[in-house]
């Protein structure tokens, strides 16, 4: 499945502008042949925003989540989206993936947040692994801290994940993440991983880029650099297959030896 990889901040405190964003960047993956697309960590509203978070959060089926529904549709493609949710009185940090027809196919709350700002707006969920079917490949979604604790990543090769959805508000100076973790976790777990950041700057933040499509061999399928762009990669799962054949690691595994481990 053709991957497309929206490296953008969108329009920060905009849900309008960054869905007009969204709207064209599909254009484009459609027309380039993906079959989904991926934004980066609270596309829909800008990360460093402060307040705003609270006030312009919407529920799992709101406005906002019917446009992108209509996008997809209109184009033809998956679209998996970074989100605050609103339920009631709680906010989630969310992402949720839509189908080509505009079906609601899984929405995942953050699990593991990052830092004081975080922790002040968002509540942590419960719930590890959320998965949908696309294309012939189990998805899995995640957000950015969260692929950084190994059992997160392992809890979804163990369900049978095919392709992680991560998008992430990766900053300065911690670009390893995005240049060595994530092809460590895709390679340990056999599954791709589609890691989507923000660029540029939002207040005191320095976003890095660096967004990536990272195979079960640990090899960069694609790799963006640091300034907005759309960059493509194929998650293919005859590759997938071969890897985890050859890299039988969740086969090997002595389950009985690691109890410690919780």
């Amino acid at each position: 499945m053709r991957t497309a990889l929206l490296q953008s901040s969108g329009r920060p405190g905009s849900v309008a502008e960054n869905l007009k964003v969204l709207d064209e960047a599909a254009a484009r993956a459609a027309a380039a042949g993906a079959g989904l697309l991926v934004t980066s960590e609270l596309f829909l509203t800008g990360y460093a925003i402060g307040e705003g978070i609270g006030r312009l959060a919407e529920p799992a089926d709101g406005d906002a989540a019917d446009a992108i529904a209509e996008t997809a549709g209109r184009y033809g493609l998956a679209v998996a989206y970074g989100y605050p949710e609103r339920d009631g009185d709680t906010v989630y940090n969310s992402v949720q993936l839509v189908s080509a027809d505009g079906t609601r196919l899984a929405n995942y709350r953050k699990t593991h947040l990052y830092g004081c700002f975080e922790r002040d707006h968002f509540t942590p969920a419960e719930r590890t692994v959320v998965q949908a079917e696309l294309g012939g490949l189990t998805v899995g979604l995640m957000i950015c801290y969260d692929v950084e604790f190994p059992e997160t990543v392992r809890a979804h090769a163990l369900a049978g994940t095919d392709l992680l959805l991560v998008p992430t508000a990766q900053m300065h100076p911690f670009q390893f993440v995005a240049e060595s973790v994530v092809p460590v976790r895709a390679f340990e777990n056999q599954m791709y991983i589609a890691y989507v950041n923000r660029v540029g700057r939002e207040g005191e933040l320095e976003f890095v880029g660096l967004s990536t499509l990272a195979a079960p061999d640990g090899v960069a399928r694609a790799r963006a650099g640091r300034t907005e762009e759309l960059v493509l990669a194929d998650a293919d799962p005859v590759l997938l297959a071969v890897s985890r054949e050859n890299n039988p690691y969740l086969r090997d595994r002595r389950p009985g030896l690691y109890g410690s481990l919780v």
